[in-house]
């Protein structure tokens, strides 16, 4: 590699630039994208216009997105963190005011003839933002608590507004991305620790609490614990979403019942199928094998992140590569659990996958920053 390097040392800037990209995780994301548009067309009962053909708009847009984030060098990104993080800020105050409602939430804005979504901006920019905080933070004082608080602000703000919207599953991917960028960058497990333990006493502490005069819940919110222990508690009501997917998971055995031959989802069974529930759609057409393929596709990604955040030798460059990588992995994790039953967490689509428009762009772009990252670090 260093003999290639320095070869290329004679060749134009921007040709350079080129060559510098990381293939094999453009190849993967489009893999990801693919399998989109496929399962797509397949909920629209072969309808391309409805779903699959805006998406592949919305991808090559992403790509032009992330291509232009990639060529534009990494100390520009570093810079202007601060203010791509109070935009994201503004805009999520917005939503509070000017919000448009969808599915009983109030999660998007709409600018012009465009509908955006505030939350998915938020996820990248505090990323950013931490990387460049921990950058410019001297190592010594990286686990001293009144440097540790400032970060924790930073994420608990907006994970604050996102909850509001309402949007747990969002709320945790924030929560998440920050305590990545944190632990890269060498906070004191301590701290990790204790919020583990907090978090474990204030979930006994709430259950302990039912039924006595200090209850911490309404009773309908401990209704839906119930109902996410136990789905069949109640079939036709709040547990039938859950139910459903668990069948179309099911039903899908080793190799799938073959493409657009779902039952669940060509017959309406299967809730939010073209967005949260693409993923049961996927397993129950193309069984184990499709899902499993899926999943190491996602964890390819992850492990070529890894492997750019190891050899940058850019500390904010390693920290947005990890900071990313690790959002990116609770966003599919998040929606892959949720459609299994293994947690009650709503509002995460499947990234790259799931139907959405700001979604799809904003993780591209997001993907641009790691290839600015890899194209600008040092040789």
């Amino acid at each position: 590699m260093s003999f290639l390097e320095s070869n290329l040392k004679t060749v134009p800037t921007g040709i350079r630039k080129v060559l510098y990209l990381n293939y094999p995780l453009i190849i993967l994301l489009s893999a990801v994208c693919c399998a989109g548009f496929l399962m797509l067309y397949s909920v629209a009962g072969g309808d391309p216009t409805l779903w699959a053909e805006p998406q592949m708009k919305r991808f090559a847009v992403g790509m032009v997105v992330m291509l232009v984030v990639a060529f534009t060098p990494i100390w520009f990104w570093r810079n202007i963190s601060g203010v791509v993080y109070l935009l994201a800020l503004l805009l999520l105050v917005a939503v509070e005011f000017f919000g448009v409602i969808g599915m009983g939430a109030q999660r998007w804005l709409e600018i012009g003839p465009m509908r955006v979504q505030p939350s998915e901006m938020m996820k990248v920019a505090l990323v950013m933002l931490l990387a460049a905080y921990y950058d410019w933070l001297p190592v010594e004082k990286v686990s001293r608590p009144l440097w540790v608080l400032i970060p924790i602000l930073l994420t608990v703000v907006p994970t604050v507004l996102v909850l509001m919207q309402p949007d747990l599953g969002t709320s945790i991917m924030l929560i998440a991305g920050g305590a990545v960028v944190m632990f890269a960058a060498g906070v004191s497990l301590w701290y990790f620790g204790t919020v583990v333990a907090l978090v474990v006493g204030l979930v006994f502490v709430v259950l302990e609490s039912r039924g006595t005069d200090w209850q911490l819940l309404h009773d309908y919110q401990f209704r839906r614990i119930d109902t996410f222990l136990d789905p069949t508690a109640d079939p036709l009501g709040a547990g039938y979403n859950i139910i459903q997917a668990q069948i179309a998971l099911g039903s899908g055995g080793w190799a799938g019942r073959g493409f657009m031959q779902g039952t669940q989802s060509q017959l309406n069974f299967l809730p939010e199928k073209h967005t949260d529930f693409i993923f049961n759609t996927l397993a129950e057409e193309f069984g184990f094998v499709g899902a499993f393929g899926l999943l190491m596709l996602y964890t390819a990604i992850i492990g070529f992140c890894l492997h750019a955040a190891l050899v940058n030798k850019d500390r904010f460059s390693s920290l947005l590569i990890m900071g990313v990588a690790g959002t990116f992995f609770f966003y599919f994790a998040i929606n892959m659990a949720t459609v299994m039953g293994l947690l009650p967490a709503k509002g995460s689509p499947l990234p790259l996958v799931s139907y959405g428009g700001s979604a799809m762009i904003i993780i591209l772009a997001s993907f641009g920053l790691i290839q600015s990252a890899n194209v600008h670090r040092p040789r």
